[in-house]
C-alpha cells in the first residue's frame, strides 16, 4: 500500500473527484497572478475611485493626493489585468471598472476581512 493515502481521511473516490473538480495549472497560474495585482493598497483605492465614478488620471490622482505619473502607472497595471477599462472623451481618458466582476471581488474581500 501507498504510504501517503495511509492517512488520508477521504476515500479514493473523493479525491479522485477532487483532483478532476481541479483548474489547470496554468488557469491557478493566472488566478494568483490576478490575486497579486490586488496585493497593492493603492491599485484598491483606485479600483475603489472608480467604482464610485468614471474618472481620469488627474481626477484620481488628486482624490488619492498622488501623482499623475504613480496613477498612470498603477492604471496600467489595472488594465493589463483586464479590471479597468476606458474611453476617451476628446484628449481625456475616462477610467472605470472594467465589469461587475471586479466590484464583487473587493465586496467580497471586505466583507471577509470585516468578519
Amino acid at each position: 500500500m501507498d504510504k501517503t493515502n495511509d492517512y488520508m481521511t477521504i476515500d479514493a473516490n473523493t479525491a479522485k473527484e477532487i483532483e478532476e473538480k481541479m483548474p489547470m495549472e496554468d488557469e491557478l497560474y493566472e488566478l494568483a497572478d490576478l490575486f497579486k495585482v490586488f496585493g497593492d493598497s493603492t491599485r484598491i483605492k483606485i479600483l475603489y475611485v472608480l467604482y464610485e465614478n468614471e474618472m481620469c488620471v488627474y481626477d484620481i490622482a488628486n482624490l488619492l493626493n498622488m501623482t499623475q505619473s504613480a496613477i498612470s502607472h498603477q492604471l496600467r497595471v489595472l488594465k493589463q489585468n483586464r479590471l479597468v477599462k476606458y474611453r476617451k472623451e476628446g484628449k481625456t481618458a475616462l477610467y472605470t471598472l472594467a465589469d461587475e466582476h471586479v466590484f464583487t471581488i473587493l465586496s467580497q474581500g471586505m466583507e471577509h476581512v470585516e468578519e
